[in-house]
């Protein structure tokens, strides 16, 4: 298959206020989107609940936020490759299963910028990845609270640029890849404008009044740091204060003036070198960015903020075109007999004792979702020069079979580099035979197995 020439994001933002997951998300994901299907989600969340409950539940076992957008979004083919969590902040990236292998160099970082730096209601989440050989980093910021903080939101947006740092020769930070998208509860708001002016405003659907006295427009025009990213047109009501469960703006008597709040914004890294030497065609940029949607959800009740999404076109010629790893079964495979899979490396894989391979279903959730895994080095039994053997134990073996596939996971990427085609394992003969028996008996009998003694 060859690569794609560009890929298809969709970004979510949303402060959702300690909430539970809404009953549905098909129009937040665009599900029912006619256009391009999607190649990569990345969702996030502030203000997730915190508690020291939930949150310590939260870390042994995956969230229910995480654990929501799994059920919705793997029957559809797409895979978890990365999450963090920092207090209220999550950030959730899934990929369709086809792209996984081209996915790698994951890292996160996060960095706390409440109560100054030791506290982690605010700050920014972060995920960096190789995408296709392209650099892109997705940035995840709940930034200071209330008017007068401006100021305050602009040196905390700078202080976790200079605190995300990754490793790598030439991506140290988030301002080093080719692209990052920087989003959230921002928390920038509308000056000097009056309650009812703004209100007005927003009711005759006349946005473009307020845009001048934004924050986030305004520090753009002075910041250097910020005139490289580019913002989409906030053609969108304001996606804060609102009554809970309502479409209406904030009743209470605090009466907050409305703002947007939660934003989606983006940079490609410029070129070092733009002028060319006489005679020379101009250089182009590797990678192109169109929005082709910026847009708030107002059906969405659960929070005081209305979520904000964007869908990306992202254009750019592949720099890997092949897997670093090839793996397939040996022969057909049976839940009573030890299995065999062949896999073979690329040069410059670096393989790790660590990396295995393991057994999944066709619609697992993420790289730890397997049904069996065997270490790579450990499980090996044969090494040729284009191709090694590793064994699965028949014991591990799913015995009802069904359709799987292999992954190879390596933990230098902390990714899946390499996945097969689905293939069947044949149940084992004792389950199958057991079943047959089981169909042959009366619903009587069935209600009375491995039961007390029934009565009828």
């Amino acid at each position: 298959m060859r690569p794609p020439s560009s890929s298809w994001l969709h970004l979510v933002t949303w402060n959702v206020g300690t909430a539970s997951p809404p009953p549905e998300v098909t129009s937040l994901l665009q599900l029912n989107w006619q256009g391009q299907a999607m190649d990569i989600y990345i969702i996030g969340l502030q203000e997730v609940n915190s508690r020291i409950v939930n949150f310590l539940s939260d870390l042994a076992f995956d969230d229910p936020w995480s654990i929501f957008f799994m059920t919705v979004l793997s029957p559809l083919g797409y895979i978890k490759v990365s999450s963090i969590r920092m207090q209220g902040l999550l950030l959730l990236i899934f990929a369709k299963q086809a792209h996984l292998p081209f996915l790698r160099d994951i890292q996160s970082q996060f960095t706390r910028t409440g109560l100054y730096g030791y506290w982690g209601n605010k700050g920014g989440i972060a995920v960096r990845m190789s995408v296709y050989g392209h650099t892109i980093c997705f940035l995840n910021c709940h930034l200071p609270a209330h008017m007068e903080n401006a100021e305050q939101r602009l040196d905390d947006f700078e202080r976790i640029l200079e605190m995300q740092q990754f490793e790598g020769e030439k991506i140290s930070n988030a301002l080093d890849h080719d692209i990052l998208f920087w989003f959230g509860d921002l928390n920038f708001r509308i000056e000097d404008y009056g309650l009812h002016f703004i209100r007005e405003s927003i009711n005759n659907s006349r946005f473009s009044l307020l845009w001048e006295k934004d924050q986030l427009n305004m520090a753009k025009k002075k910041e250097p740091f910020l005139q490289e990213f580019m913002e989409g047109p906030l053609k969108f009501k304001p996606t804060y204060k609102f009554d809970l469960y309502s479409n209406d703006y904030d009743t209470s008597g605090k009466k907050r003036k409305p703002a947007w709040t939660d934003r989606i914004l983006w940079r490609v890294k410029p070129l070092l070198h733009p002028a060319s030497e006489a005679g020379e065609t101009p250089k182009e940029q590797a990678v192109c960015v169109s929005q082709h949607s910026y847009i708030s959800h107002m059906t969405y009740g659960i929070s005081d903020h209305k979520p904000v999404t964007g869908t990306f076109e992202l254009e750019m010629e592949p720099l890997v075109s092949a897997p670093l790893v090839l793996l397939h079964p040996v022969g057909h495979w049976s839940a009573e007999q030890d299995a065999t899979v062949s896999y073979s490396t690329a040069p410059e894989f670096p393989s790790s004792a660590w990396d295995w391979i393991g057994l999944y279903e066709v619609t697992f959730r993420h790289a730890n979702d397997y049904v069996m895994y065997a270490w790579v080095q450990d499980n090996e039994i044969s090494s040729e020069e284009d191709a090694k053997q590793v064994y699965l134990s028949a014991e591990e073996l799913p015995a009802a079979g069904g359709e799987f596939l292999l992954g190879y996971y390596s933990s230098t990427m902390q990714s899946i580099v390499g996945i097969s085609l689905p293939f069947e394992v044949r149940p084992s003969r004792t389950l199958a035979e057991k079943d047959l028996t089981w169909d042959g008996v009366s619903e009587t009998e069935k209600l009375c197995d491995d039961k007390p003694p029934c009565d009828f």
